[in-house]
């Protein structure tokens, strides 16, 4: 009976071993995976950067920036289309704060006034 406890614990310790082997092994793979995915990301948002750089003033550059606290997605919406046209060739000049707020206010949704009337 002790020997058959005995061999059921080694059993059961090279079965653990094997899993910890093996997770061990996914794990690594998927590390690398995740600083591929990582490192794939960093490159694209300075490939962004850079062309942020060419197409914003350094006043309109700040505008994004201090937004981007408050509103990230619509500046992300805004960098992508600024992105686009300047690819497709559409932006002739480079955009100056006053042309970022016109396209900062022509972005934001209609407000809807409300009025309380009294009877």
């Amino acid at each position: 009976m002790t020997d058959d406890l005995e061999e059921i614990r080694r059993r059961r310790l090279a079965q653990l071993q094997q899993q910890q082997s093996a997770n061990q092994q996914m794990d690594a793979g998927d590390m690398q995976a995740a600083m591929q995915q990582e490192q794939a990301q960093a490159e694209m948002d300075a490939k962004k950067q850079a062309l942020m750089r060419q197409i914003l003033t350094p006043e309109a550059r700040e505008r994004l920036t201090n937004l981007r606290m408050s509103r990230k997605e619509m500046v992300e919406q805004l960098e992508s289309q600024l992105i686009m046209l300047a690819q497709n060739g559409r932006l002739q000049t480079m955009i100056d704060d006053e042309k970022l707020k016109q396209l900062l206010v022509q972005m934001q949704p209609k407000k809807r006034e409300t009025t309380i009337k009294r009877m």
